[in-house]
């Protein structure tokens, strides 16, 4: 049966500002198990927001979510309805691995904001002394890789030692935090067939745009860099 009048009264809990639609997401589904049958109607976004005390667009992402995952489904001229008050195995995966992507590809378009242009930076600050580090850097990544070996702790530090170059100190807090969060990125994107290979490359096509001081060319390597990562890590997820 189909509530098309009212909505069910469910109590909702503030959600701490960070935690965005997963959080929201979380709630939703704990109070539609909990509280609510197949065919009730889910209270409307403006009621949510004050319930919740998030934005509109959480709401929306939120139940957006659900709605991928069969537990919510619109309906025109009523509104959102309960489609089932319990999630299978294999559903609850499909969700937990769209808020994974969600994540990975937000931590991406970060590095998009941040790294070209240090790149750009580093070229017009950089040191003969911090150059012949970058290479040292890139010739242990090449032997790591010839030994069938990851690499990832290179990769790392390559990329962190274009944050030194730029010489602003302010910037490598926003790095180092980043660097942790992007560990796991990493992995993602090394494992790929021939992913090593490209990646080194990639690598000393940015270090030949530093040497020469080419500011311009070191940002779009940077950049070109960035988008073959992302192209491989949302594809294996």
């Amino acid at each position: 049966m189909i509530a098309t009048e009212s909505s069910v009264r469910i109590e909702f809990e503030p959600v701490p500002r960070g935690k965005v639609y997963q959080a929201v997401a979380k709630q939703l589904e704990r109070r539609i198990t909990e509280d609510m049958k197949p065919g009730d109607l889910l209270p409307p976004e403006r009621e949510l927001v004050k319930m919740l005390g998030v934005s509109r667009s959480s709401i929306r992402d939120a139940i957006r979510s659900l709605e991928l995952v069969g537990l919510l489904e619109p309906r025109q001229g009523i509104g959102t309805i309960v489609c089932s008050p319990a999630i299978s195995p294999a559903e609850s995966l499909a969700l937990a691995i769209h808020e994974k992507r969600e994540e990975i590809a937000e931590l991406l378009e970060v590095r998009e904001m941040i790294e070209p242009h240090l790149a750009q930076r580093a070229a017009r600050n950089i040191t003969p002394d911090e150059i012949a580090e970058m290479e040292d850097v890139l010739a242990r990544q090449e032997a790591k890789i010839c030994a069938g070996e990851l690499g990832i702790e290179e990769d790392s530090e390559f990329h962190y030692n274009i944050a030194l170059a730029s010489h602003n100190s302010a910037i490598l807090k926003v790095m180092d935090a980043l660097m942790e969060l992007l560990r796991e990125t990493r992995e993602h994107s090394l494992q790929a067939e021939g992913r090593q290979e490209k990646s080194l490359a990639s690598h000393r096509l940015i270090l030949e745009a530093l040497k020469r001081g080419d500011a311009a060319g070191a940002e779009v390597s940077m950049r070109q860099h960035l988008h073959q990562v992302e192209t491989i890590v949302l594809k294996t997820l």
